[in-house]
């Protein structure tokens, strides 16, 4: 079996010039996407006497405790957050659940004591 190979048609070489110019190169420039700009947080970075009420009355209620969810909430940035819970902590308002040096995990002290009796209770 022998296959013939066909040749493709010749071009003249006005043919040639012309599918040159028409779509051959690059064409336009890729254009870089702009990235949305991350708008600036403006965080508290002391305590005024408002929102110290209101981080003392309200964060003792929360189930979890952690500078991250404080500084979403309060607006605060992270250093204050830190003092906020270590704060709080001290005067026992919230327990420690998990201190990694990173991250600091507390809970409201009320679970504590509910957690306890309900203990105290099974053992009976």
């Amino acid at each position: 079996h022998s296959v013939k190979m066909v040749a493709a048609p010749k071009k003249t070489k006005e043919a040639i010039a012309k599918a040159a110019q028409a779509g051959g190169g690059k064409g336009k420039k890729k254009k870089w996407s702009k990235v949305k700009a991350k708008e600036k947080v403006n965080n508290f970075v002391l305590f005024d006497q408002e929102l110290y009420k209101k981080v003392v009355a309200e964060v003792p209620k929360q189930k979890l405790i952690t500078p991250s969810s404080l500084a979403e909430k309060f607006k605060l940035n992270g250093s204050l957050a830190r003092q906020a819970i270590q704060h709080l902590y001290e005067k026992g308002l919230i327990r420690k659940v998990s201190n990694h040096h990173s991250q600091l995990i507390y809970t409201r002290a009320t679970a504590v004591k509910e957690e306890e009796e309900a203990a105290a209770s099974t053992k009976k």
